[in-house]
């Protein structure tokens, strides 16, 4: 097997800023297409974000990013660029869902996504890793750009690398930069606007046996080189653009020829590893050698103990929920009371119908979902920290311990925790588990977490029942409750994941590897970039909701089936004056009586039967099904509902529901039916979207089906039980 052997290119004499200002521009005023891969932490995200100005979610631990994503960059004034970010990955042979998106990419000469060439990016403190994957690209023959990053952390680690010799062994333009920072990303604008149509090195010549096979291979598809032939042997059976005839034929050449995929690219690893020492012994020194066991991994040995690490993560969760409970409690007042007050004024200054809509309907609804404006920027904010410290990774890491004994693994903690935001990109970032089984487990608990969306419904109900008690001088009891109540959906998810892996039976086999990023202090702007953009999807995606269901709900709810609300109405008035009410009790009396005999008043009777065994009436029976659009849409409902034909002046969504009685005249929002609910809302299956995840993830109706009967099975027979032993 020949080693490799580099051509000589216009780019590896180095590029000089005199040659980048003047660079000819490949295609004045196209739109070049980039696409952008790199190994997992390699600060791939951080530089599309710097390039494309997109607020893209960067996450400091592998998996983060599972589609393909793209931005434009203006690159010079004359020259934009479409840039495709693509995800993380260690080679070219894939092992996971994610992965696979690359060679997808890469291996379709035809697809009209196919790149016109590629940034690779890798860790300047690790190069002898994330090389490896730049050779692989290399020797695919797209004109390539090494984005140099991290070199801070290289320079804090004594690493000293020499990019004119560096440029001069790869054949490539090399550019060193700070991606989080903004550190080079003029230069590499410019290198990437030039013209690169010179070849790059050839890094691996396959054994002269396998040309014959590789040669047939290339000829019948019609492909540029050698190596993306060998690629389609490798990988004919996961090519999904191939037709059957075609993986036939391939078939057929690789048994003629006795081709051994997995030999071969352990040979193929071994010669590029050696070519890749050969350049770093030539290009890269360490300075300094650390005399002192590195920091990061004196925090490792706190921080994955096995006692200690679980503890810490622990204290962590109890902080975060504590912070959405007591630190959100003010400005989520002063929300409140401003939605109240303005509902009051215009009630107070203006009459009609449309008033009626715009303060029973859309202001009650959508009181109900700014108010928790506070506790999801609270949230996503102890997130998005965890992410960019690195602190998410050893989470990972740690959590294998206990994942595997329920037939989950390490990489099952990251769409779980993510699963505490939302379910679906949480479901999404399941792709990263490269075992079938533990995969399918992961999609199909992953929903048993509490999501954001349902903080409204928790806040509300544990408002009413639980004390605003301190424990200890400096906890607060309703955080107990809040942490109490994701624990729980955490111990059903891995109770259930333990059932799938009894019924679920397979022969592959499952491991773990992760790679743990270096510490760092979260980049701030990061950090509040992902704030502002959770805190806006959750306003806007579920404000278009509610405000249609709030519409809707209002309408339904003011008007009814003909001559049905005036006959109550003239009932309710007749035993007003028999019982002799006062004129207050008297129009309570003939506004319960109107709601009631309302269309949403018949629509909620009739599945009452259903849900009464659960200590719910038909008025939770309305809000239940409108919120599987979307879990937070149940406080606009309940406040919707609570608010028509009520003097609702000033009054906050708590207050309205606390003042709801029940037949007896006692609050009927009792502990025994509000931790009901809150069970029945750990339990039962988020959204419709979350159904679509499952959906696109498995493709098929089988798992999502199952996982809404199981879900809703769940939630009614744990409701039960709770309403039964607490009333």
């Amino acid at each position: 097997m020949a080693g490799g052997q580099l051509l000589s290119g216009r780019a590896g004499a180095g590029v000089s800023a005199v040659q980048l200002e003047n660079a000819a521009l490949r295609h004045p005023g196209a739109l070049t297409r980039i696409a952008l891969v790199g190994n997992p932490n390699s600060g791939k995200s951080s530089l599309f974000n710097q390039l494309t100005g997109l607020n893209q979610k960067v996450g400091n631990f592998p998996g983060v990013t599972v589609d393909r994503k793209t931005g434009i960059s203006q690159l010079t004034s004359q020259h934009r660029a479409e840039i495709i970010d693509l995800p993380g990955t260690y080679s070219l042979y894939p092992k996971s869902l994610d992965e696979k998106v690359i060679t997808d990419l890469f291996y379709d000469q035809t697809s009209p996504q196919y790149p016109d060439f590629v940034v690779v990016t890798v860790d300047a403190s690790n190069l002898r890793r994330n090389l490896l994957l730049f050779t692989q690209l290399a020797d695919m023959g797209l004109p390539t750009v090494l984005a140099l990053n991290m070199m801070d952390v290289a320079e804090q680690h004594g690493v000293k690398i020499d990019i004119p010799a560096l440029q001069q062994e790869l054949g490539v333009p090399v550019i060193p930069m700070n991606a989080r920072k903004g550190v080079g990303i003029a230069a590499l604008k410019i290198v990437m606007a030039q013209t690169l149509d010179a070849p790059t090195g050839q890094f691996y010549q396959p054994a002269e046996d396998l040309l014959p096979m590789i040669r047939q291979i290339r000829y019948y598809f019609n492909l540029h080189n050698d190596y993306l032939a060998l690629h389609y042997a490798h990988q004919y059976r996961h090519i999904s653009f191939l037709k059957p005839d075609e993986r036939t034929y391939i078939q057929e050449l690789t048994e003629q020829y006795g081709f051994k995929p997995t030999d071969q690219q352990a040979q193929e690893t071994i010669s590029r590893y050696q070519r890749i020492n050969e350049i770093l012994l030539n290009c890269v020194s360490v300075t300094r050698t650390e005399q002192n066991e590195p920091y990061s991994n004196r925090l490792d040995r706190v921080l994955t103990h096995k006692v200690w690490g679980y503890l810490i993560f622990f204290s962590v969760l109890f902080l975060m929920f504590q912070a959405v409970f007591a630190w959100a409690s003010y400005p989520m007042d002063l929300i409140d009371r401003g939605v109240a007050w303005i509902n009051g004024l215009i009630q107070t200054n203006f009459d009609g119908p449309l008033i009626n809509l715009l303060t029973e309907g859309v202001l009650a609804g959508l009181g109900g979902v700014l108010i928790f404006i506070p506790q999801i920027a609270l949230l996503f904010a102890f997130i998005a920290v965890l992410e960019e410290t690195g602190y998410m990774a050893r989470v990972t890491f740690m959590m294998d311990r206990i994942m595997r004994r329920f037939g989950l693994n390490g990489k099952s903690i990251v769409p779980l925790i993510s699963g505490v935001a939302c379910a679906v990109p949480a479901i999404m970032s399941a792709r990263t588990i490269e075992n079938r089984k533990d995969r399918l487990i992961t999609i199909f608990v992953t929903p048993l977490m509490s999501c954001s969306a349902r903080i409204p419904v928790y806040t509300v109900l544990i408002g009413l029942v639980v004390p605003d008690e301190a424990v200890l001088g400096i906890f607060n009891l309703r955080g107990f409750a809040l942490m109490g109540l994701y624990l729980l959906g955490f111990f059903a998810a891995i109770l259930s994941a333990w059932a799938m892996k009894l019924l679920l039976k397979t022969q592959e086999r499952s491991y773990f590897i992760m790679e743990f990023p270096v510490y760092r202090w979260p980049r701030w702007k990061n950090v509040g970039i992902t704030i502002v953009e959770k805190v806006k999807a959750f306003v806007f995606q579920a404000g278009k909701v509610i405000l249609a269901i709030s519409i809707l709900l209002w309408v339904l709810a003011t008007y009814g089936p003909p001559g049905r609300i005036e006959q109550a109405e003239t009932a309710a008035r007749t035993e007003a004056t028999r019982q002799r009410l006062t004129p207050e009790q008297t129009e309570a009396r003939v506004a319960s009586e109107r709601l009631e005999n309302s269309y949403a008043g018949v629509f909620g009777h009739v599945v009452e039967p259903v849900i009464r065994p659960l200590g719910f009436d038909w008025k939770i029976g309305i809000s239940l099904i409108t919120s599987f659009a979307a879990r937070e849409v149940f406080v606009g409902t309940m406040s919707t509902i609570y608010s028509v034909g009520q003097d609702a002046d000033q009054q906050t969504v708590q207050q309205k529901l606390a003042a709801e009685k029940d037949a007896n005249g006692q609050p009927f929002f009792t502990p025994a039916r509000a931790f009901s609910l809150l069970v029945f809302y750990v339990f039962a299956m988020q959204c419709m979207s979350t159904l679509a995840a499952t959906y696109r993830e498995t493709k098929g109706w089988k798992w999502p089906i199952l996982q809404m009967l199981y879900m809703t099975g769940l939630a009614y027979v744990s409701s039960l039980l709770v309403y039964q032993l607490l009333k």
